[in-house]
């Protein structure tokens, strides 16, 4: 594994334990130039964003973070002033309205052979896209966020991961509350 993969891998994993942390105009915007390569504008923004927003990290998360800050970039120091902290707990979910966007979505999710696509609203209204077991997270979350900028959304949620097991509480929550839009085995029919 090359550094720039390991560096995507380990800001693909980062976001993923700050959603619902970070404001979502940003954490979109910090994946799509995960996905482009633009390891400068994200090391240059998250460690702001953390500090400007009063977001403390885990010390994983701070790990996680010192891998993601370009060696040598002023942002370097940064990492160690993030504050220290836990996760809140995640916001409430239900099941999120499939449309044109979402249905969308299903044939890219189907055509890369992910294991499941599921939508959910958070309490404040925003919908989750949420994809299980997909082989490069970090192209799949670009290529579904820009899919849904396409179709109007203005800041697309997308939430992708490599097992079957939500990474986060956040995930988690929206797991048990989503829609299921399309899986690659068939539902249990109980």
């Amino acid at each position: 594994m090359g550094a720039a993969e390991g560096t995507a891998q380990a800001g693909h994993e980062l976001l993923l334990q700050l959603a619902g942390r970070v404001p979502d105009e940003l954490l979109w915007r910090m994946r799509n130039w995960l996905a482009a390569g633009d390891s400068d504008a994200l090391s240059a923004t998250l460690p702001r964003t953390l500090l400007r927003h009063r977001i403390g990290i885990t010390d994983s998360e701070r790990a996680l973070l010192a891998q993601v800050v370009v060696p040598g970039s002023p942002s370097r120091r940064l990492v160690d002033a993030v504050l220290a902290g836990t996760p809140p707990p995640p916001p409430s979910f239900g099941p999120g309205e499939a449309d044109l966007s979402a249905w969308s979505a299903v044939s890219v999710v189907s055509s890369v052979g992910a294991g499941e696509l599921l939508v959910a609203a958070r309490d404040d209204a925003a919908r989750v896209l949420l994809v299980r077991a997909a082989d490069r997270p970090v192209e799949l979350t670009a290529v579904l966020q820009r899919l849904l900028r396409v179709h109007g959304e203005h800041v697309p949620q997308v939430e992708v991961w490599v097992g079957d097991d939500p990474p986060t509480p956040y995930h988690a929550a929206a797991c048990a509350a989503a829609a299921s839009l399309w899986s690659r085995s068939p539902a249990p029919t109980g």
